[in-house]
């Protein structure tokens, strides 16, 4: 990519914020939550909403634009991959069966990831199916230290992995959206 885009932050109270605090939803006023399970619960809702802000405004061709060349990363790719994982770790706590991969082959969340308004939908649709799948699945176990699966993982375990794929590739979109357009802030 030979043009750079020029660095802008839309928040107005604190310039390095992605958000001014007013208009952030992952902002609370209240009380931290209380509790192992409360807090892990209120870190991932905030990592879920901190990747779609990564992704708010911008259209298919640059939600699937691969703006950090060599790697095939894209915000697009990235929300396809958390869907996919989504149900990997659902798959790892089922007794049965595992269901199949939604995108087919390795890497095809990210190769498969088109400049398609269809495409965009699909994917956010796949993203809180197998979010709110896998939500349902762990709270029907509210002990943290139950193991599950037949890897025999801890709803906890699986909770803290959940926090760190999504805190990671947060990472990965800060990198990606500040490429395509500019967009800066935590």
């Amino acid at each position: 990519m030979s043009e750079r885009p020029e660095r802008w932050t839309q928040a107005t109270v604190y310039p390095d914020m992605w958000a001014d605090p007013a208009d952030d939803p992952r902002n609370s006023e209240g009380p931290a939550p209380d509790g192992e399970a409360a807090t892990l619960e209120d870190y991932l809702v905030n990592y879920r909403l901190t990747l779609r802000m990564k992704c708010e405004g911008l259209d298919a061709e640059q939600l699937a634009r691969r703006s950090v060349p060599p790697s095939t990363m894209s915000l697009l790719g990235l929300v396809r991959h958390l869907a996919e994982v989504e149900r990997d770790w659902r798959n790892w706590i089922r007794e049965g069966e595992p269901q199949p991969k939604l995108y087919g082959a390795r890497d095809a969340d990210f190769d498969g990831a088109l400049p398609d308004p269809a495409l965009v939908e699909a994917a956010w649709r796949d993203l809180e199916r197998e979010q709110a799948a896998l939500d349902a699945a762990l709270a029907a176990h509210p002990d943290l230290g139950e193991r599950l699966g037949k890897q025999r993982l801890s709803v906890r375990e699986v909770q803290v992995h959940r926090i760190e794929e999504y805190a990671r590739h947060c990472g990965h979109a800060d990198l990606l959206r500040e490429c395509v357009d500019g967009r800066v802030g935590q």
